[in-house]
């Protein structure tokens, strides 16, 4: 290690820098993650259009504790697989933020369909809303969870 080239220490940084942003690029919640709220999304969805409106608080209330216990800990995309523990300076610290933010954006987004599918007339907009959301979460949501990761350098 005595004589090495100033050259060949900068190519060997280099190489340990991109491998540690493939791996950065690889911290994300698991697919299974992503199917459980799209399933719970379409449930407090139902729930939302048929049920009573105790059971939508009650529902939302549970959705809201059993997301906040799974994803605290998994929010923080450092376990994506149990093969795998990235340090959180590799991870990105602001990956919660960036998650709770898209949370946000399914919300409203869910809002909008509903009030445009009953403004349409459709009899339970909730559900119809529901639906597509899940769809783009249980489908989408690693890959839309990897471009706001990128966009706001998460």
């Amino acid at each position: 290690m005595d004589n090495v080239a100033p050259d060949q220490a900068r190519a060997a940084l280099d190489t340990v820098e991109q491998a540690r942003r493939r791996v950065a690029q690889e911290v994300g919640l698991p697919r299974g993650y992503w199917w459980a709220m799209a399933a719970g999304w379409i449930t407090l969805c139902v729930i939302g259009d048929l049920g009573p409106q105790w059971l939508v608080v009650a529902a939302t209330l549970i959705f809201g504790a059993g997301h906040a216990v799974i994803a605290s800990r998994l929010l923080n995309g450092r376990r994506r697989t149990e093969q795998v523990r990235v340090s959180a300076a590799v991870a990105g610290r602001r990956t919660p933020f960036v998650v709770v933010g898209m949370l946000f954006a399914l919300v409203a987004l869910t809002l909008g369909v509903a009030m445009v599918l009953n403004a349409d007339g459709d009899h339970h907009p909730g559900i119809g809303a529901g639906v597509l959301v899940a769809a783009i979460i249980g489908f989408g949501g690693p890959e839309i969870l990897r471009v706001l990761r990128r966009w706001f350098r998460a």
